[in-house]
């Protein structure tokens, strides 16, 4: 499994120590052991250079066999949930497996946006692998799964270089990000 060039510009983990071993020009591949400690769950990773329109974040992955819930959020900084002040979040998708729902919202400035439902299908299915594209705009994203568009959201945060930070957890392995 390599990972080229441009995927190593898209994301850089956030332990120092990751960061070497995909800026050391003598290791061309890492093997994959490298890849799943690298993209282990609960995942944080710098975006380089923060989202503008007409830039996507990739994250590919399989779901757990028997999953609850997975998150992947887009933020401003890499704050945690504990520090005060809390990072905005542009973007947080969260695929609810019981419900059958993949919801999304935003926080600004410490507040929760009203979390938006609807969609025509629900795309994942345990133990199976999925694409999750999201593509930034001048005004909104637009989310694919597995190569089909889903929804798309509004943005609430209007700085677009200042997400900067993707984050994932919840019970899901991830097999790429780019």
């Amino acid at each position: 499994m390599a990972v080229s060039a441009t995927e190593k510009d898209a994301i850089n983990t956030e332990d120092d120590h990751h960061n070497d071993s995909f800026g050391n020009p003598g290791l061309i591949s890492p093997d994959r052991e490298d890849i799943a400690r690298l993209l282990k769950v609960p995942f944080s990773g710098r975006i380089r250079g923060g989202m503008r329109p007409g830039k996507k974040v990739i994250v590919m992955g399989i779901v757990d066999l028997e999953p609850d819930s997975f998150d992947v959020s887009l933020t401003c900084g890499r704050g945690t949930e504990k520090e005060e002040p809390q990072p905005d979040v542009a973007l947080k998708l969260s695929a609810r497996f019981a419900e059958r729902q993949f919801l999304r919202n935003s926080r600004v400035s410490g507040k929760w946006s009203e979390e938006e439902k609807s969609i025509d299908y629900f795309p994942f299915i345990p133990d199976q692998p999925f694409r999750i594209e999201i593509h930034c705009e001048h005004t909104r994203f637009r989310i694919f799964v597995d190569g089909n568009p889903l929804f798309d959201f509004f943005h609430k945060v209007k700085s677009l270089p200042s997400i900067d930070t993707v984050r994932i957890e919840g019970d899901l392995q991830i097999t790429k990000l780019g």
